[in-house]
C-alpha cells in the first residue's frame, strides 16, 4: 500500500496563505464604513443592497454552472437562514441606522460588541470560552471604545436608529452562530448563491415598501463614486470578505473568528485618516494596540 503526503514545498506555500487570510478578511471587512461613504449619498440603503445581492448573483451563477459546483442537498433551508440573518439582517440594519443618521463611529461601537454576545452564547453550539479569551474579549472591547471614542456623537440619533443597529448586532451573532452550528461546510459559491437570493427576497419586499424601490432604479444616481462603491461591495465585500468568513468559520472557534471584528474600527479608521484626512489621535491609536492585543489573547492557542 502507497501512502501519500502533502509534498513539504506545498505545505509551506499553503502556511502562509493560511495564517494571511485572517488579516485579508479584516482589511477587506474594514471598508464597509468607507464604501457606505461613496455609496449611500447616491441610493437609499435597500436598494443599494439589492443591486449589490443581484450583483452577487450575476457573478456567481455562471461560475456554478461552469464548473458545476455542487450544491448543499438537505441544508439549504439552513444555508439560506444563516445568510439572511447575517447578510439581511446586518447589512440593513448598519445601512438603514446610519442613513437615519446614527453617527458611523457609534454604529461600529454597537456592533462591536458581537464578540462579547458571541462568547456568552457560545456554550449552545458546544464551545467554550477560556478565562484568558474573556480578559482578550474585554481588552479588545475598550480598544474598539477608545478608536471611536472622538468620532461618537449623539447629533441626529434616534430611537429608530438605535433599534436598527441593535437588530444588526443581534441578526450577525445569531446568524454566525447558527452557521457554525448547522451548517459550516458547504461549497462556497452555491451556498452564497443561496444566502444572497434568500436576502434580496427579504429586504425585497421593504425596499418597495419604504424606498418606492421599482425596476427603474429611479431612485439610484448612477455617478462614478456609486458605481465605483457598488463594485468593491459585489466583489470584495460580498464575495471576497464572505468567502474569507465562511472559510474562518469552518476552521475556528465562533469566538475567534467574532474576535477578529475588534480590528474592523481601528481599521477602518486608519483608512479613513488616509482616504479622507479624518483625524486618528494618539488615543485612536493606543485603542488599535488594545484592539490587537485583546484578539491576541482570543486567537492564541
Amino acid at each position: 500500500m502507497t501512502h501519500t503526503s502533502t509534498p513539504p514545498a506545498t505545505a509551506l506555500a499553503a502556511s502562509p496563505l493560511l495564517a494571511a487570510m485572517p488579516w485579508f478578511f479584516v482589511l477587506l471587512w474594514s471598508t464597509g464604513f468607507i464604501v457606505a461613504k461613496f455609496g449611500l449619498p447616491f441610493a437609499p440603503p435597500l436598494t443599494f443592497l439589492l443591486l449589490r445581492f443581484a450583483g452577487v448573483l450575476l457573478v456567481l451563477i455562471p461560475l456554478v454552472l461552469l464548473f458545476r459546483a455542487p450544491w448543499p442537498v438537505g441544508r439549504i433551508r439552513h444555508v439560506a437562514v444563516a445568510g439572511v440573518l447575517v447578510q439581511a439582517g446586518y447589512l440593513a440594519g448598519v445601512w438603514c441606522a446610519i442613513k437615519l443618521g446614527m453617527p458611523a463611529g457609534l454604529s461600529a461601537l454597537i456592533v462591536g460588541m458581537q464578540p462579547i454576545l458571541t462568547a456568552f452564547a457560545a456554550p449552545l453550539i458546544g464551545e467554550s470560552v477560556r478565562g484568558k479569551q474573556w480578559f482578550g474579549l474585554a481588552l479588545g472591547l475598550c480598544g474598539v471604545g477608545l478608536v471611536v471614542a472622538n468620532k461618537i456623537s449623539l447629533i441626529g440619533l434616534s430611537t429608530g436608529s438605535i433599534l436598527l443597529c441593535l437588530m444588526a448586532l443581534v441578526s450577525i451573532t445569531i446568524g454566525t452562530l447558527y452557521q457554525k452550528r448547522y451548517c459550516a461546510h458547504f461549497d462556497l459559491r452555491t451556498g452564497t448563491i443561496i444566502q444572497f437570493a434568500a436576502s434580496a427576497l427579504v429586504v425585497m419586499p421593504f425596499a418597495i415598501a419604504f424606498e418606492d424601490f421599482s425596476p427603474a432604479l429611479t431612485t439610484v444616481q448612477w455617478t462614478p463614486s456609486f458605481i465605483g462603491a457598488l463594485l468593491w461591495s459585489v466583489l470584495a465585500l460580498s464575495i471576497g470578505a464572505i468567502f474569507l468568513l465562511f472559510a474562518l468559520i469552518r476552521r475556528s472557534a465562533a469566538t475567534s473568528v467574532t474576535s477578529l471584528l475588534y480590528l474592523t474600527p481601528p481599521t477602518t479608521a486608519l483608512m479613513a485618516w488616509i482616504a479622507f484626512g479624518e483625524q486618528f489621535s494618539w488615543i485612536g491609536m493606543a485603542g488599535m494596540l488594545l484592539a490587537v492585543a485583546g484578539v491576541f489573547f482570543v486567537v492564541k492557542k
